[in-house]
Formats: structure tokens, C-alpha cells, sequence
């Protein structure tokens, strides 16, 4: 399916850095990526758009000593190699020194790879995919006669393949796939109209949910949410939806990032050995899972990554650090540059059915707007909608309502989570209750 083999790609990279010490760089590194897929939309039974994707790239980073130069091409011929090394040794020249830049320590670099399975090529048809995206769409239109528009529904199909090598002799190749479908929808009443979506993805498209089974949610979901209303300002329990729950993690993540902690910038500064959830909550890497999507044997610099507890009962055990940041921090990569590899939530209940049963009274939240999250202070503030929920049991829709708070205080705040996972993410997140927010909706 790629317009390359594995070794054609490793060669071009070797070739790259050979070059590279010819023309007197101290290290360097390449990035070498080919992708292909395509991408069908449907919109009210006909075709909206088919389009094709390839791509490829080299990116080769070249030091000398502590100055940095990097440079990218599309062509893997010689001539053009040998014009990109120098493109990126220049710049390298007339670059300020930076006594934390270089390629990670040889020491870190991984030893131990094997199949994580994460390749599973589709070749699907254009015909195919339009009639799958169509089975989708029809599913939503036909759910509820209060399904009054379209926003259509896609498919899409992503193969990659990549390689990373750098002058201490590490060179890797490693492929993927990643494939969706989505479906959107507007409902509509005497009182309005409102919009909803869902959608899958998986690295093997037999793992996604079935085209009707996508449309159908889509539909529920835009005709639970008419007639909206909004509650009282005041302070409630919070419920945050799996869809939407992984936020929060991720500002976890963003505050234990290694770029925020060395510039200071972060509301989770200094927190190793900190407790910043409650102590029956853990919050684990993994990033070995066959099949998961964020699995790697090793980050993007060649590092070897490892399971280990990020939070281990609510205590802070470990940061996300690549080389850089590591340096900077005078610590060691956790091989992390390119992001978090499979993050997993420790739950507490199987459903989020028992999560409301316990929480009684409070908000579910389906839906977050805005981008109102201060990463220095932990101030967050975002608007929302989602259900009143009234003895354990939802009652009715809400809009129109901002919650407000601070990440510290809403993660000591966690209460329950749920085992409602996802798996169209990398991280395992299922619903989170947190015990109370400040909730901005109409005048008391």
C-alpha cells in the first residue's frame, strides 16, 4: 500500500545522518513518515466530499555541539538529501548555543521492540465507503421524526508508517492505522433545535461500532437535549460525562509537562511526592497495550518507554519529560516526548448508572465550551451543557450554564469514576463525579 518498503525508508534515514557527520555535525536525528488514507462525507443521502491523502516527509535535526538547525524534504533522492543536510547544518551554524539541546542520552534508547499490532489495513473502496457512510446517516435520519437536519456523516481511513533514527545507531521503523466514522445530526421541536454527534475510531475498522449503531446514538443524543433549561446559581455535584472527562486528565497532563514545569508555568509546579487526587485514585501509563492506540516501545527521540504510575493513590510519582525538558529540570526523560502513551484511571464504579445513583442530585456534563483553563493558576472556567439529574436519574436537559472552579480543588474533589470507557482514545477515561462545583446559570 506505501509507496515504500520499511528498509527503503530506514536507508534514506541512515543515508541522512551519514551526511550529516560528513558535514561535521556533532549529532543529529531524523523523522521519516509516509501516510495515506482517505476521507468520504455524506450529507442527506448524497456525496458532500471524497478526497485522497498522501504524504511523506523527512525531517533530519543536526547539532553542532550545542547549536541546532533542522530542515524537512519530500524527496528522498540523493541530490535532495544532500540539500536538506545542508540546509539544516547552516542553520545550525548561525544558531545560538542552547546547552540543553541535543539528541536524548544512548543510554535511554530502546532495546526491546515488538509488534503492539497496531496495523490493520482497510482497502476500502470509495464505493464502499460511501455506502457505509450513507447506512450511517440513514440510521440518524430514520432513529426519530424530530431529526430535522443533517450535518452528514464520514469515514475516514489513515495508514502510516514512520521512522526514527539518530547517530548513536538507534533506527526504528513502526506503522500504524488509525480509522473513524462520525455522524451529526440537529433535532428540532416547537422549542428549538439542538445538534448532537458521535462517532468511533479504531486502529481495525472490525473494532468500530457498526454504521447504525453510531447513527442511532447521534439521533438520541440531539433529541434528549430539546427543550433545555437552566438551573439556579449556586454550588452542585458535577458528573463529567466519558466524552468529556478526559479533559480533565489532560489538564493533569498539561500541568505535569515538562516544557509548563521548566517555564514555570504550571498550577501542578514542584508536585512530586504531592497529593493532588484523592487516595483511592491512581492514574497509570501504559504504554505496551497490543492494539491500544497510543502504545510505543519507544517515544520520538528513541527512548524506551515503561508502564509506571504517573499518580500512584493520589500522589504525584512521575512527570511527562522529554530529553529537553529532562535537562532542564536536571532529571531524566520518561519517554515521553510526542505526549502520554495510554493513560488508564483508576474506577471506582462499573457504570455510570452507579455514579449518579450515588452522586443523587447535581449536574451530568455532556458538553464543554470554551477554552476559560488558566494553566499557571488552575482557575477553570467553562460553558456547559448536559442533564439536571434528580435522586440518581436524569430528569431533564440543561444549557446554557457555566461551571466554575479550580483544577486543584476539583481534583481533590473527585468522588467516584466510573468504568464507562472509550476506546476511541488512547486514554482509558471513563466518567468522573466531582463533589461539588460553582455553577453560574439564572438569577436565584
Amino acid at each position: 500500500m506505501f509507496q515504500h518498503t520499511a528498509n527503503e525508508l530506514q536507508q534514506a534515514a541512515q543515508a541522512a545522518l551519514d551526511l550529516a557527520k560528513q558535514k561535521g555535525a556533532t549529532a543529529a536525528e531524523v523523522d521519516l513518515s509516509e501516510s495515506l488514507g482517505q476521507s468520504v462525507q455524506v450529507r442527506w443521502r448524497e456525496i458532500e466530499q471524497i478526497e485522497y491523502q498522501q504524504d511523506k516527509s523527512l525531517d533530519i535535526t543536526v547539532f553542532a555541539g550545542h547549536s541546532k538547525g533542522r530542515a524537512s524534504t519530500a524527496d528522498l533522492s540523493p541530490a535532495a538529501l544532500a540539500r536538506t543536510v545542508q540546509a539544516a547544518c547552516d542553520i545550525a551554524r548561525y544558531t545560538a548555543e542552547d546547552p540543553f539541546a541535543g539528541i536524548a542520552d544512548a543510554d535511554l534508547m530502546a532495546t526491546h521492540i515488538a509488534d503492539l499490532d497496531r496495523y490493520h489495513e482497510w482497502d476500502l473502496s470509495s464505493e464502499n465507503a460511501i455506502a457505509i457512510a450513507k447506512e450511517c446517516e440513514e440510521a440518524a435520519l430514520s432513529t426519530d421524526s424530530r431529526i430535522s437536519n443533517s450535518e452528514g456523516a464520514s469515514i475516514n481511513t489513515s495508514h502510516f508508517q514512520f521512522v526514527y533514527a539518530n547517530s548513536h545507531g538507534f533506527c526504528q521503523h513502526q506503522r500504524g492505522t488509525r480509522h473513524s466514522l462520525s455522524c451529526s445530526v440537529v433535532a428540532s421541536d416547537e422549542n428549538g433545535m439542538e445538534r448532537d454527534f458521535w462517532y468511533d475510531l479504531a486502529s481495525d475498522h472490525h473494532d468500530l461500532d457498526t454504521p447504525a449503531h453510531i447513527g442511532n446514538i447521534a439521533a438520541e443524543r440531539a433529541t434528549r437535549r430539546l427543550a433545555p433549561q437552566s438551573v439556579a446559581t449556586g454550588s452542585y455535584p458535577i458528573l463529567f460525562d466519558a466524552a468529556v472527562a478526559g479533559s480533565l486528565i489532560g489538564h493533569i497532563v498539561g500541568g505535569l509537562n515538562g516544557g509548563a514545569l521548566y517555564r514555570q508555568s504550571s498550577f501542578l509546579q514542584d508536585s512530586i511526592g504531592t497529593q493532588i487526587l484523592p487516595d483511592f485514585i491512581s492514574l497509570r501509563e501504559e504504554p505496551h497495550i497490543p492494539r491500544a492506540l497510543g502504545s510505543t516501545y519507544f517515544d520520538s527521540e528513541g527512548v524506551a518507554t515503561q508502564p509506571r504510575f504517573v499518580i500512584e493513590n493520589g500522589i504525584v510519582r512521575g512527570y511527562f519529560l522529554d530529553s529537553y525538558s529532562a535537562r532542564k529540570l536536571k532529571q531524566t526523560s520518561t519517554g515521553n516526548a510526542g505526549g502520554a502513551h495510554n493513560l488508564y484511571l483508576t474506577a471506582t464504579e462499573n457504570s455510570q448508572t452507579a455514579l449518579l445513583k450515588q452522586m443523587g442530585t447535581g449536574l451530568l456534563i455532556t458538553e464543554l465550551m470554551g477554552q476559560g483553563v488558566n494553566m499557571l493558576t488552575g482557575d477553570y472556567s467553562r460553558g456547559a451543557a448536559g442533564f439536571w439529574v434528580e435522586n440518581g436519574v436524569i430528569s431533564h436537559p440543561v444549557s446554557g450554564i457555566t461551571i466554575a472552579g479550580n483544577l486543584r480543588d476539583m481534583l481533590r474533589n473527585i468522588a467516584g469514576v466510573a468504568n464507562d470507557v472509550l476506546y476511541r482514545s488512547s486514554h482509558h477515561i471513563g466518567s468522573i463525579w466531582l463533589e461539588k462545583m460553582t455553577v453560574a446559570g439564572e438569577a436565584s
